[in-house]
């Protein structure tokens, strides 16, 4: 199983390298549906990616429906506050491959889009009235780690020991 991270148009170089580092961390690859708000050599999207770029897949897209395409018949979840389901809900261990879109964090995802894929859109529940939207990092992060829970974290490290322990055995 793959979960795959999709950025819509995004403009704020550093959450596309935090968000990186979650893709490294996860062994996600990250989509970046074009245009871009920033160059791929941007030095705060680097930095917040640290030395993890060389571990992420990344592929570009010129467009959405050229990243449609190339999807296929493959599951595709919208991350929306503009949902009635709950990404938690959801049984993330039916697909072989589950993609996971996120729009750009002014305006998010294209509203027609939204309104022909609704039944697969997610949301995650919170106070709308004190808060209009959660920092898009963060939210790639909790949706591809709840998938990875359900999946029973597959191809990663479920628990770490401390050096000193390493080195008694």
């Amino acid at each position: 199983m793959t979960n795959h991270i999709v950025l819509f148009e995004p403009q704020i170089p550093a959450n596309t390298g935090n968000i990186a580092r979650t893709c490294a961390a996860t062994n996600s690859p990250l989509h970046l549906i074009e245009p871009l708000g920033f160059l791929t050599d941007d030095k705060h999207l680097r930095r917040a990616g640290l030395d993890y770029w060389n571990e992420v897949d990344i592929k570009k897209h010129e467009s959405l429906p050229a990243f449609l395409e190339y999807l296929g018949t493959r599951k595709l979840y919208l991350i929306t506050k503009f949902a009635e389901k709950v990404y938690s809900d959801v049984d993330y261990t039916k697909e072989e491959d589950v993609f996971f879109m996120f729009g750009k964090e002014t305006t998010g995802l294209p509203e027609e889009f939204m309104k022909e894929h609704e039944e697969d859109c997610l949301r995650i529940p919170m106070n709308d009235e004190h808060v209009r939207s959660l920092n898009l990092s963060n939210t790639a992060c909790m949706i591809v780690y709840e998938a990875l829970r359900q999946q029973s974290f597959p191809s990663l490290e479920k628990s770490h020991r401390y050096e000193t322990d390493k080195l008694k055995k």
